[in-house]
């Protein structure tokens, strides 16, 4: 018997969501590579990697142990997107990582620099690492003001380049008086629900 025009379409129905199932769109998550056991993963940015716990506490330390591979703490105190952009490649360059998280812009931020000139220092860090054949997960940080809400500039470029985003946890945090060792970084506390909320990113992505 010929298939009717309606189960046909049913089929076919049945084949797409099956597709997004198996590749995780159906959640809206950007896939990543697996990251094998011995694989590096480089978490880049500023003072917000640990400043205000113990090296231990800090967020990269916390993800390292949340996931069983190395995680190097690549965070400079104070530094805008600009420097970030200027060493980016040696950083690449000295660790290969298989991953970068970019945690990055609030220092932008403080010192009132250009909007646009910030998105498009974060858009070139990204598309650098990419160009490198390197996993890139965008990490939101609040505009300093009242810490109401993620910069939007970070969702735009995440969905432009389409890699995983979080844009909540360190918003969420720096609300949080008990999560905070000063009025704009997180305590031992925070730094472990923001390597909690990577790291179930990760899992979403598929890198784990």
């Amino acid at each position: 018997m010929a298939p009717t025009a309606k189960s046909t379409a049913a089929r076919v129905v049945l084949a797409l969501c099956c597709l997004l199932a198996a590749t995780g769109c159906g959640e809206g998550v950007p896939r990543l590579a697996p990251l094998g056991e011995e694989e590096v993963v480089v978490a880049f940015g500023d003072s917000l990697f640990g400043t205000g716990a113990t090296a231990a506490e800090s967020y990269p330390a916390v993800l390292e142990r949340l996931i069983g591979r190395t995680v190097v703490k690549a965070g400079v105190p104070g530094e805008v997107t600009e420097a970030g952009l200027a060493r980016l490649e040696s950083i690449i360059d000295e660790h290969e990582p298989k991953l970068m998280i970019v945690c990055l812009g609030g220092n932008d931020m403080l010192r009132k620099l250009n909007a646009a000139a910030t998105k498009s220092n974060l858009r070139a860090i990204v598309t650098a690492i990419q160009a490198r054949g390197i996993g890139v997960v965008l990490v939101g940080v609040p505009t300093p003001a009242l810490f109401t809400g993620t910069a939007p500039f970070y969702e735009e470029i995440a969905e432009e380049l389409g890699i995983p985003y979080e844009g909540e946890i360190i918003d969420d945090v720096l609300s949080q008086a008990d999560q905070k060792s000063d009025p704009i970084h997180p305590n031992a506390q925070g730094y472990r629900r923001i390597a909690e909320a990577i790291a179930a990113l990760l899992k979403k992505t598929g890198a784990l």
